[in-house]
């Protein structure tokens, strides 16, 4: 039997380095051997066990890349040696969702390093079909954004953003600012930020963001001078807060839209204004994950540069030091993005 290392969490906040079996591999499946995995805001759910408790011990991490290091038999767009990144949404390709792109409500679906033992670790296998070869020349510290970037294409793609919508983003971190980005590459006008961190809102207008609020106090008139008085056609919550979804609702203007994308703890809730939300024809729109072409998108907009990722990757810790990562995240919050890197 072959073996590899392996951080298991075990329980909440505590990372065993363990040396485990090597995945197998069926016929239509890849190995992959890991490069880099970044820290994603669900792995620090599960770390602090508020998310996919029960599913413990697991071996975490989703935002991956890597070099194939083994074939099944059948698979024929891939060979060793490929650097890759991958879909990490496993459905069973042939249901009415999986069919339309919307892996995540299908029946069986599980996701590498969520439901399944996934990154933080030397190899990980998954399914061929869901393995993308990376371009050549993107460096591996951009290539493990690709998953991330592809949760912002997908929540920008079904909340049907257009050119000169005015956009609000609620939270300036890691995720917060890859969404005030693709809100620039599409267009949107303008594009408010709020967070409690005047350190996020800085880079928040760094990369892109029009006017960015630190004092919550000052929110909704910031939102209401930039708009003619009206509200944001769209707002987008980026923390997993209650609190913040309803203030989400009390920005938007007649006709306009929520975005739900925090992940929050299981069973909380938002009161809503259901006669408002009929007579103002108001929506709220889920999304939370990249998949499909969302992952491919991604890929070409960061191999062309269309994403500032320099906040992104300067935070590196070995696949030993994977607990001393996660402690002193709280003391980084300078750091958008934390890698692990493997190889």
């Amino acid at each position: 039997m072959q073996t590899m290392r392996a951080a298991v969490l075990t329980d909440p906040g505590r990372f065993d380095l363990r040396e485990v079996a090597r995945p197998e591999i069926g016929p239509d499946q890849v190995l992959i051997r890991v490069s880099r995995t970044g820290i994603c805001g669900t792995d620090i759910h599960i770390f602090n066990g508020h998310y996919a408790a029960d599913r413990l011990p697991l071996i975490p991490g989703h935002e991956f890349t890597g070099v194939v290091a083994g074939t099944g038999r059948d698979v024929r767009h891939l060979k060793e040696g490929d650097r890759v990144v991958a879909d990490i949404n496993i459905g069973c390709g042939t249901c009415y969702w999986c069919r339309r792109n919307e892996v995540l409500n299908c029946p069986d679906v599980t996701q590498v390093g969520i439901g399944r033992d996934g990154a933080f670790a030397d190899y990980v296998a998954v399914p061929a079909r869901l393995v993308f070869p990376a371009p050549e020349g993107v460096p591996d510290a951009v290539l493990a954004l690709t998953e991330p970037v592809a949760c912002v294409v997908r929540a920008a793609r079904k909340a049907e953003v257009s050119f000169a919508q005015s956009i609000v983003v609620l939270g300036a971190g890691p995720v917060g600012n890859l969404h005030v980005q693709m809100m620039r590459l599409i267009g949107a006008a303008p594009i408010i930020v709020a967070d409690l961190s005047e350190a996020r809102c800085q880079k928040a207008l760094e990369v892109g963001a029009d006017v960015a609020i630190s004092d919550p106090a000052e929110l909704k008139a910031a939102v209401l001078a930039r708009t003619g008085g009206r509200g944001a056609d769209l707002v987008i919550e980026s923390v997993g807060s209650p609190r913040l979804y309803a203030t989400a609702f009390d920005l938007i203007r007649k006709g306009g839209h929520v975005a739900f994308f925090g992940l929050t703890g299981p069973g909380e809730t938002v009161s809503v204004d259901i006669l408002r939300t009929i007579l103002e024809e108001n929506s709220l729109k889920g999304s939370v994950a990249g998949m499909g072409e969302d992952m491919h998108d991604a890929m070409t907009l960061l191999a062309h540069g269309r994403f500032q990722i320099s906040a992104f990757i300067g935070s590196e810790y070995p696949l030993d030091h994977i607990q001393q990562a996660f402690d002193t995240l709280a003391d980084r919050p300078g750091d958008l993005k934390t890698q692990i890197v493997l190889a």
